[in-house]
């Protein structure tokens, strides 16, 4: 008959995956190093797999180890959510849920975002995944994604939140930044030769060579609010920045929109729906 495992041998899978060493996971177990270890072997004999491999740097789990801790994981999430349902009396939003976006996204929208009603949903947890495109949702490596974009792909399904303009900014120190051919340009690198703000620097400004180059638009930003040059950057950043100064008004052709999508098999699950409605509600509202 085929080993049943039970919820004894989740939590001891995931103690030892969480503390790495014997007398940690006792610790977090509350019981003797040596029930541990007798608790580890018997389980492995009974599934007749190595759950553990010791090295140096303490027990490294297998890949069966890593699965049953991600499902004790689920177990314990699934428990604080009977407990809080308890506490209040009502059914609670509960579960993981991965969101994908771009860091600029991230710190000047998202986090705002959260901060307002994630304190509303304890037993609710989220990952967060900084990214510059769809993949993460196509290969299933999130659930909702908050992109910039004009063309969301067809296969995924959500809600245009914003237009977004871009403007020529920089830190708001009384220079006369008037003549910008002449100012020093922070710009994204090769990693984004196609991006609508390079598009308009070289079609606008053809002699201009930037000083700073990187790889997001988040670093722009930061080298901009640190006073190192100019920058095309999305109003939103502007927004989250006052010490930042737009030069002008909106540059033409850069007009792109914030879309929050997710996959057609997700729109079923009460995390993602939560999530996707307070998300809308929030950045439609104060983005």
């Amino acid at each position: 008959m085929q080993y049943q495992i039970d919820h004894t041998d989740l939590s001891l899978v995931l103690a030892l995956v969480r503390g790495r060493s014997l007398a940690r996971a006792a610790e977090l177990l509350q019981v003797d190093v040596s029930t541990v270890f007798r608790a580890v072997r018997r389980l492995e004999a009974a599934l007749g797999v190595a759950l553990f491999e010791k090295s140096r740097r303490g027990y490294e789990p297998s890949e069966t180890a890593r699965a049953l801790a991600e499902q004790a994981e689920r177990a314990e999430q699934a428990l604080d959510a009977a407990r809080v349902a308890l506490e209040l009396g009502k059914q609670v939003v509960s579960g993981t849920v991965r969101l994908t976006c771009t860091d600029a996204v991230l710190s000047s929208l998202l986090l705002p975002a959260l901060a307002r009603f994630m304190p509303s949903y304890p037993a609710l947890a989220l990952e967060l995944v900084t990214s510059n495109d769809f993949a993460n949702l196509s290969r299933r490596d999130a659930d909702l994604a908050l992109r910039l974009t004009n063309e969301p792909p067809e296969h995924l399904v959500g809600r245009r939140l914003a237009k977004v303009s871009y403007r020529v900014c920089a830190r708001d120190d009384g220079e006369d930044r008037s003549d910008l051919a002449r100012q020093s340009w922070i710009a994204p690198d090769e990693a984004m030769p196609d991006h609508a703000t390079v598009l308009w620097r070289l079609r606008e400004l053809p002699g201009v060579t930037p000083n700073y180059r990187c790889s997001s638009m988040y670093a722009v930003a930061q080298l901009a609010r640190a006073g190192l040059g100019v920058a095309a950057l999305p109003d939103f950043v502007l927004r989250a920045h006052p010490e930042l100064k737009a030069l002008g008004p909106p540059l033409t052709g850069c007009d792109t929109e914030l879309w929050l999508l997710t996959r057609p098999d997700c729109r079923a699950l009460r995390s993602v729906q939560t999530l996707f409605e307070e998300l809308s509600e929030a950045l439609m509202s104060h983005g």
